[in-house]
């Protein structure tokens, strides 16, 4: 593919045409036809869903609801099993709130790693706090990854919950998912996966992972912020409460008795993110039309790139040399991550510097924070050097030749 005419669809670069856009694992820039959808909502037919009788919601409900369609086929899920969230923590906390309040006891375990984002290990941890339930750590191994050796050896009968990271915000590794989600299940065990680094960058089919629960974010894959994803198998989002009660989300409300109505509708109260649904439905469109195969092969070549050139330079430490992924996380011998970053920044280079909201992988590597690079597809090769010369140039800066 042309990277030149894919950076012209968007607004960002053709504003700052030699900018170093490397901070899409915290957001991903947006092409201009999922503005151009939210623009066309906003405009045309802004408007509520569900409860019109008349032609502008009937239209704003057909597109609402066919973002739900579009979105399930991106996952390989079914229609029913899609809920819309503000984000991937919204969703993730949704999980533990409506799941594992209601089905976590004293003496049961929950299974999560070190490598979690806060929005995966928190709403688990203040769930076993109150619940009386057990949180495990699996051990990560001498280069932080997770194996499924070291699953099997915290693994129980007493283990109901699995709540674990398909990709490491801040590692950039691939969790071997599919064994340890079979190896849950055999134990009787759900799996609640963190697909946020994931879904925008490798194709990821529900059904083939069989797990229960997957969480994702519009904003990190060219859509819209605001807007969320989790989906569950529509057998336990049947099963599961609400925990946000009111407008559309009630069947019969009576003095004495109420009721909701089905999945996902029963997890969606008050006015939806349509434009939001129509804007990630947008993005999952174009991502399809970009191809997973390009993605993956494009942020590997470019990952790949920045480590060699990057291992080069005195005083550079890379930490997850090895990722799967385009995450680079690294530091500089001597310079805070947050010092860097400022350098960077006059230099073009947009990177994301601190603890990544993973505090837990951070200590484990014994640092305050690190500097992290991600790549996504429309990032170019000129992206590389100018990150390698912000590297030379802060260690100049701050005297660490």
């Amino acid at each position: 593919m042309d990277i030149n005419k894919i950076r012209q669809e968007y607004g960002v670069f053709r504003n700052n045409p030699n900018l170093a856009y490397l901070d899409s694992g915290a957001m991903a820039l947006k092409p201009d036809r999922v503005v151009k959808a939210l623009e066309d909502y906003y405009i045309n037919y802004g408007v509520n869903v569900h409860r019109g009788v008349y032609q502008l919601s009937y239209q704003a409900t057909d597109k609402y609801e066919e973002a739900r369609n579009v979105i399930a086929d991106f996952i390989g899920a079914k229609f029913e099993e899609v809920v819309f969230t503000r984000g991937a923590s919204s969703a993730l906390n949704l999980v533990a709130s409506s799941y594992g309040m209601f089905n976590l006891h004293e003496g049961d375990e929950v299974i999560t790693t070190e490598l979690e984002h806060h929005s995966s290990d928190m709403p688990w941890f203040n769930v076993c706090k109150l619940t009386g339930a057990k949180l495990k750590y699996i051990p990560l191994d001498s280069e932080g990854r997770i194996t499924v050796e070291a699953f099997k050896s915290v693994l129980t009968n007493k283990c109901k919950v699995v709540a674990i990271t398909y990709v490491s915000n801040v590692m950039g590794y691939i969790t071997p998912i599919r064994e340890i989600i079979k190896l849950a299940h055999e134990a009787g065990a759900i799996v609640t996966l963190d697909g946020a680094q994931a879904v925008p960058h490798m194709k990821v089919d529900v059904k083939e992972l069989d797990c229960d629960f997957l969480s994702f974010s519009g904003h990190k894959m060219c859509g819209p912020t605001g807007i969320g994803v989790l989906y569950g198998k529509y057998e336990l989002l049947e099963k599961m409460n609400p925990i946000e009660f009111g407008g559309d989300m009630a069947d019969t409300v009576r003095l004495d008795s109420q009721t909701y109505k089905l999945p996902p509708y029963k997890f969606e109260t008050g006015t939806p993110n349509v434009a939001g649904a129509i804007g990630l439905a947008e993005a999952c469109k174009y991502i399809n039309e970009i191809g997973f195969d390009y993605i993956v092969k494009r942020e590997k070549m470019l990952r790949d790139l920045a480590v060699e050139k990057l291992s080069l330079i005195d005083g550079v430490i890379v930490y997850n040399k090895t990722a799967e992924t385009g995450i680079i996380s690294f530091n500089i011998d001597g310079v805070h991550p947050h010092d860097a970053a400022s350098v960077f920044d006059n230099n073009g280079v947009c990177i994301r510097a601190g603890h990544h909201c993973a505090q837990l992988i951070t200590t484990w590597l014994k640092t305050i924070g690190t500097i992290r690079a991600s790549f996504y597809f429309y990032n170019r090769e000129e992206d590389v050097d100018l990150l390698v010369n912000a590297v030379k140039d802060a260690k100049e800066f701050f005297g660490k030749f």
